[in-house]
């Protein structure tokens, strides 16, 4: 039987709609394999982005926490120099002023002739030698002479043993020196200082001591 063009007109616009219907559910398969494919791509990198972000701020609070800790140990090593600073012009006005009342005091014969019998008596001591010779200032010969006369009894007592003394009137300290003696051996080998500058000088060197312990 042959097909009249109305059957053929009707084959044609079935295969069409079979063709368009192939075509959109391909057409379909491609957008949700490709909306697929978009959002794995974009989760992965929005994951990336995250991670980077926080390593990023992860590093930074890092480096703030390093720059607080340095900054913290900046602040207290100048508060520490502050303080250290302090403590030597507060150390170093006090020996001023130690060296100023030393001075007053040899100004003051009936305090400066009791303080110089103390540092003779300390020299015999400290040597305990049969013989020994005082060394002082130019202006002190008569006071330093009073102090031995008033120590060679007292010396003796204690040790049960003589001593001769002799002031050197060949060789004095400097005049311009706070005042005190210097006491030597029979030949002039072993020294006892007992100046007053000596003195404070040896309370300067105990501070410095100390200092070195703190620091």
């Amino acid at each position: 039987m042959a097909l009249t063009d109305a059957h053929v007109q009707k084959q044609i616009r079935q295969m069409v709609a079979f063709i368009d219907q192939e075509a959109q559910e391909k057409i379909e398969e491609i957008d949700a394999k490709a909306e697929e494919e978009f959002n794995i791509e974009k989760g992965r990198l929005v994951q990336t982005q995250r991670v980077k972000i926080m390593e990023y701020y992860e590093k930074k609070e890092k480096q703030i926490e390093q720059h607080k800790k340095i900054q913290m140990s900046n602040l207290a090593n100048q508060a520490r120099l502050k303080v250290l600073k302090a403590r030597d012009e507060m150390i170093t006005d006090l020996l001023n002023e130690a060296r100023q009342r030393l001075a007053e005091i040899a100004k003051d014969p009936a305090r400066y002739s009791t303080l110089l019998e103390g540092l003779v008596l300390q020299g015999f001591y400290r040597l305990l030698e049969p013989k020994v010779t005082v060394r002082c200032r130019q202006q002190d010969v008569e006071m330093v002479q009073a102090a031995v006369n008033t120590n060679i009894p007292i010396y003796k007592e204690a040790v049960k043993s003589n001593i001769v003394v002799t002031i050197d009137q060949k060789r004095f300290l400097p005049s311009e020196i706070c005042g005190g003696v210097e006491v030597y051996n029979d030949n002039g080998k072993i020294k006892v200082s007992n100046t007053l500058e000596s003195r404070i000088e040896l309370i300067a060197q105990q501070v410095e001591t100390v200092r070195k312990l703190f620091r």
